[in-house]
């Protein structure tokens, strides 16, 4: 079937001059006019779902961190730090027990170095409070400095400025070990005492 449209560019003169559009051709229209429309509403609904996202999205955040906090116990109050000091309970004791596998199976067999006076070790370095906050501290940048953002020489900087330091002052011999290890044939262990803090006077 054939359909004829009048064209109006014919002069005036003249009557208008017949053309004829086939099938094919009037159901490929139809098609493309279909698909505009289809088009045109699709842009209305993403333009219409954009002007209220922001709002939404920004309750559904604060929701989700609602419920996260509930979800794990967490207090808003809770520690605003990693570092193992800052925790408590079974926070601490999970993260003491991440530490001791860095410790054992990583640092101590690469960098244990032998036992001597002059280098004293404690094999319950666990019950050291100095040996546990620079040993954390250091694990810290361990993993900071070997992950591959940290660039190519993420692991020199992190021998160099950390765990130089670290083994200078943990293993020296006025260090948290002093009256600990220093032979490997004589395994020993005493924690040294602190200072005493300083007691407040309140006035009476």
């Amino acid at each position: 079937m054939e359909y004829t449209l009048m064209s109006d560019t014919s002069p005036a003169t003249q009557g208008p001059e017949p053309f004829r559009v086939s099938d094919a051709d009037l159901d490929d229209l139809a098609s493309t006019l279909a698909k505009t429309m289809a088009e045109v509403r699709q842009h209305g609904v993403i333009l219409d779902r954009l002007d209220s996202e922001p709002e939404s999205a920004a309750s559904q955040t604060t929701d989700e961190a609602a419920e996260a906090q509930v979800a794990d116990g967490k207090k808003a109050d809770g520690p605003a730090s990693v570092f193992i000091l800052a925790l408590s309970g079974e926070a601490y004791a999970v993260e003491l027990a991440a530490l001791s596998d860095w410790v054992n199976y990583l640092f101590l067999p690469v960098y244990g170095r032998e036992v001597s006076t002059s280098r004293p070790w404690c094999a319950q370095w666990h019950e050291h409070p100095e040996a546990i906050a620079r040993l954390h501290a250091l694990w810290l940048a361990w993993q900071q400095f070997t992950d591959t953002e940290a660039g190519l020489s993420g692991p020199s900087t992190w021998h160099r400025d950390h765990l130089d330091q670290t083994l200078a002052h943990l293993r020296a011999p006025d260090g948290p070990f002093a009256a600990c290890t220093t032979s490997a044939s004589r395994p020993n262990h005493r924690v040294l005492a602190s200072p005493a803090p300083e007691q407040t006077v309140v006035p009476a």
